[in-house]
């Protein structure tokens, strides 16, 4: 009977001490303390105003919010940086009249990850994401700001998925 309760206490404490470091974000054993993320440059040939600040807060937020990092804005442990390198609007199919019936918004940028404490850990990638709407409405307004949102949603999370998460 000793033998049973030794077994099983000793297996709840395998199970329990398995589990500690699991992380619903993924990211695990990180050295870093501190990120920054510099300002993404819009280099794209279609400027469109302020694109590249909201895209740089969206980025900070994401990993605020996703991991226990601290924003500095110099000498961070991890830095991002990169430039917005597309932002186009094209039709994706046609009506029988020639006009467009479905338009995509598409944004890339082009990443580069530096880790100050594990070298070998930085990278440089294109991460790229669009939108839909009808041919017949302009992407203005609060449409536009929900392109943006949601394409900006895609990118940082494939950004952190890249770099922190390891996914």
């Amino acid at each position: 009977m000793k033998s049973i309760k030794y077994i099983i206490t000793l297996s709840i404490t395998l199970l329990l001490l398995g589990c500690g470091p699991y992380s619903f974000t993924g990211v695990q054993d990180l050295k870093a303390e501190t990120f920054q993320v510099n300002y993404f440059q819009n280099t794209a040939n279609l400027i469109e105003p302020g694109l590249d600040r909201d895209f740089t807060l969206a980025l900070q937020d994401l990993i605020i919010n996703q991991t226990n990092l601290s924003l500095t804005n110099t000498n961070g442990d991890l830095v991002y940086e990169g430039e917005i390198t597309e932002y186009r609007i094209s039709p994706t199919t046609a009506q029988s009249n020639s006009t467009a019936a479905q338009n995509r918004l598409t944004i890339s940028v082009n990443v580069r990850m530096y880790d100050k404490d594990n070298p070998d850990e930085e990278f440089e990638q294109r991460f790229s994401f669009f939108f839909d709407y009808d041919g017949s409405s302009q992407l203005i307004g609060a449409q536009k700001d929900t392109a943006h949102e949601e394409i900006f949603d895609r990118l940082t999370q494939d950004i952190f998925n890249a770099t922190l998460a390891k996914w």
